[in-house]
Formats: C-alpha cells, sequence, structure tokens
C-alpha cells in the first residue's frame, strides 16, 4: 500500500510531505514487506497447529494497525529507509495471519462446504484491495493528505483486533456462540482434532516432504505469487510508461480487476461445490477444473496484454480486468487444497507453501529493475510477463499431474515406540492376570 499511496499523492497546501520516490526506491520498498512476512510462516503454521490461531490472529491484526499509524511519520522523519522498515515489520506480523486462517479453516469448515468458506475467508483480501483503491484517492486528495489512508487502515485493524478478541475462537470446542449441535456437525465433518489433542501431535516432516500432492501445492502457491504480485505491484507502471494509460491515478479503475477477482470468486466457489455435491467431478477433479482456470486463463489474457497497442484505454482495462478476474478460481484450486491433504496440519502447510511461495512474490517487483532497462519499452515489459506466463503454465501443469484430493496417511498421529511398548505390557500385565499367574516371582 505504501508505494500506491505515495505515488497518487500531489502538490499540496496542507503542510504534509510529499515524495518523488524514483522506480527502483518503489521497487524496493513493495519488496520489502516480503522481506519481514516469509520469516514467520513456518513457525506461525506449527504454533496455529498447536496452540490455536484465535492469539496469532490478535497479535497480527493488532500490530498491523500500530505499523499502520507509525507509519506517515516514519516516512517523513525516516524517509524511504523508514518506509521499509516499517513495511519489514509489518510483513513480519502479517505473516502470521495466512498460516493462522488456514488452520482455522481446517477447524470450522466441513468438508462439503470448504470451497465456499476458503473463498468468503480469502476473498477479503480481494475487497480490501477494492476499499483502498476507491477510498484513497478521495482521502490523499482531503485536508490530511495521504497519512489519512494509514491513519484510516490503522484504526480499522485495531477496532477489528478488539472484536476478534471478543468474539473469535480456535475451534467449535472453544466458542461461547454455538450450540452443542453445531459443535458436533462441525467435528465430525471437518475430519480435524481438538487443539488439546493436537498439542500431542508431532508434525510429520518426512511425511510432509515426500509428498508429491504437497509439492504441487507449494509450486502452485509460488507460480501464484510471482504471476499476481507482478500484476499487482506492476501493472499501473506498463500501462502507465507502455500503453500511455494512467491507471493509478484512477481509483475506479485501479479496482475494477479486484471487483472482478471478487465477484468471480464466488462464482467459481459455487460452481466448485456444485460440482462436488452433484458428484458431478471429484473434488481433485474440480480442485484441478479450477486451478487450470486460475492459471492459464490468466497466463493467456497477459500474454494478449503485452501485445495491446499504446492509448488503447477500454481493451487495456478489460485484458487487466479479465487477466485478474480470472485468478479469482485459485481460492478453490490450490489455496484450500491444504485442508484436503491435512485437516489436522493444514496451518503447518500453508506456512510453508506461504513462506517459500512468498520469496517469489520478492522477486516479483525486484525482476523489473533487473530486466526493464528502459521503461517505455514494450519489449523489455513483456520479458517480465513472460516470466510470469511461464511460471502459471508449469505451476499448473505440476498441479494437474501429481494434485490429489485423499487426506494423507500422515494427517492422523502414530503412536511412538514407547507408548506402544507400554500398551503392549499392559496387555500383557492384563493376559497374566486372567490366567490368575502369582505377581511375586513374575515381578523379576
Amino acid at each position: 500500500m505504501s508505494v500506491t499511496i505515495l505515488a497518487m499523492t500531489k502538490d499540496n497546501d496542507y503542510g504534509f510531505e510529499v515524495f518523488d520516490w524514483d522506480q527502483s526506491t518503489r521497487d524496493t520498498i513493495l519488496s520489502s514487506f516480503f522481506w519481514g512476512y516469509i520469516v514467520l510462516q513456518i513457525p506461525a503454521g506449527m504454533l496455529a497447529g498447536r496452540f490455536g490461531a484465535r492469539l496469532l490472529i490478535l497479535v497480527s491484526m493488532l500490530m498491523t494497525g500500530l505499523v499502520n499509524l507509525l507509519l506517515p511519520y516514519a516516512a517523513v522523519k525516516g524517509g524511504w529507509q523508514a518506509v521499509c522498515g516499517c513495511r519489514i515489520v509489518m510483513g513480519l506480523f502479517q505473516g502470521l495471519l495466512y498460516p493462522s486462517l488456514h488452520g482455522l479453516v481446517g477447524q470450522w469448515a466441513p468438508a462439503d462446504e470448504r470451497s465456499r468458506m476458503g473463498t468468503i475467508v480469502y476473498s477479503g483480501s480481494q475487497l480490501g484491495t477494492i476499499l483502498e483503491m476507491v477510498v484513497a484517492g478521495v482521502l490523499c486528495d482531503g485536508s490530511w493528505g495521504w497519512p489519512s489512508v494509514y491513519y484510516l487502515a490503522g484504526v480499522t485493524c485495531v477496532v477489528w483486533a478488539l472484536l476478534w478478541f471478543l468474539l473469535g475462537a480456535s475451534n467449535p470446542g472453544s466458542s461461547r456462540l454455538i450450540s452443542k449441535e453445531e459443535r458436533k456437525y462441525i467435528e465430525s465433518s471437518a475430519g480435524s482434532h481438538d487443539v488439546n489433542e493436537q498439542k500431542k501431535m508431532p508434525v510429520p516432516w518426512k511425511g510432509i516432504w515426500t509428498s508429491l500432492p504437497f509439492w504441487s501445492i507449494l509450486l502452485a502457491h509460488s507460480g501464484q505469487s510471482l504471476g499476481f504480485w507482478t500484476l499487482l505491484t506492476e501493472m499501473p507502471s506498463y500501462m502507465d510508461k507502455v500503453l500511455g494509460v494512467d491507471i493509478k491515478s484512477n481509483g475506479l479503475l485501479s479496482a475494477l480487476p479486484y471487483v472482478a477477482m471478487y465477484i468471480l470468486s464466488f462464482v467459481f466457489s459455487w460452481c466448485a461445490e456444485l460440482m462436488v455435491n452433484r458428484k458431478v467431478c471429484s473434488l481433485g477433479t474440480t480442485r484441478k477444473i479450477f486451478n487450470t482456470i486460475a492459471f492459464w486463463g490468466p497466463a493467456a489474457a497477459l500474454l494478449a496484454l503485452s501485445y495491446i497497442p499504446a492509448g488503447q484505454l477500454p481493451l487495456a482495462v478489460a485484458m487487466l480486468t479479465l487477466t485478474v478476474g480470472l485468478n479469482g478460481a485459485h481460492y478453490v484450486g490450490f489455496l484450500i487444497s491444504h485442508i484436503d491433504l491435512s485437516p489436522n496440519f493444514a496451518s503447518t502447510l500453508m506456512g510453508i507453501t506461504n513462506g517459500l511461495g512468498n520469496i517469489f512474490s520478492i522477486l516479483a517487483p525486484l525482476s523489473v529493475s533487473f530486466v526493464v532497462t528502459d521503461e517505455h519499452s514494450a519489449a523489455d515489459w513483456r520479458k517480465v510477463f513472460f516470466i510470469s506466463i511461464a511460471f502459471y503454465f508449469l505451476a499448473n501443469l505440476f498441479f494437474l499431474l501429481f494434485m490429489s484430493d485423499r487426506v494423507q496417511p500422515w494427517n492422523e498421529p502414530k503412536h511412538t515406540a514407547a507408548i506402544e511398548d507400554g500398551v503392549k505390557k499392559a496387555e500383557e500385565a492384563n493376559s497374566t492376570k486372567k490366567e490368575g499367574k502369582g505377581t511375586g516371582e513374575d515381578k523379576f
């Protein structure tokens, strides 16, 4: 959000400072969020799986709100370096969020409602993007200027965190707001264990890393991160410098692709549940169909977008809207597949794929600095888009070949040797008692 908002600021008469940073600085600021974001992904997944997601989500949202409130002051006093520092810290705490949410969905979502509930949860990020793009321009032109965008975001996060503290619950068993019947239904159909049981489960690292279905999700997440963040961070610059379309100065035009993604994500989730519940396709086939829509659809549209001639505003916006909108199918593709493989360790799987996958989010803006030598050259920008297209294509191909909808054997805990030995000894003792043997010599 930092670069988007600061780039939209204009000369003003209200006393707040305006920044004019070059493209390289903007790309560094954009990527700095992910330097912190990837650090806590795996630990967050493990902690959410062991102790529940409620506290982690609370900390994540509260700290995100506080850093947003601090960022305008840091930008004025410390320049772009201070903004990078704030974004690293923000990324650090945001890194707790997605693994925790995945653990939360794994605990709360019955299997036949998982696609819809996952879409509702994760499409919220697009709704936030839409609201930000529409509201940011209005706030930037007001008397408080661009800092008001961060103040609004900060206050919103803090208020949400307080509501979550009062109403949120890690699992049905710890919620005071549902009936016993609803709790029993969710726990029996979600296929997950109570958090107290999960505390006793060791993470099956060998099973995870030797699972081809898991690798298919990891590669899909990597391809999605590179492709989507290339679109989100660099497409406005491409349309401005090459196509002559200053889309980022128009909040409504900037938001339109994400409105399409938000709306279509619900259409896709409804279709996916309909196909599974009416047994048109298996769950695994449905996941593969919609992941293909989410990856190969945008790849084709992005290829077409890269050859649109300059000045074609309607065609460029329409193609960008199609590219981003089709990507909404990934919510019922790879993104929810972690829970299919392992409801008990979904948060850990999400921590791994989101952490490693978002290394490619760092590469998205940085690749432009390395590849694009002339910002006005369509040929240079096509190299960036071809990289994204290749990742979209290959990642989905691997997903089609190796993804599975079956719960993996390592989802369920296995007794350790010590426990098994104890069980055997107990059985032998019971057998001895039944046979009427004495306990004197036999003890030794």
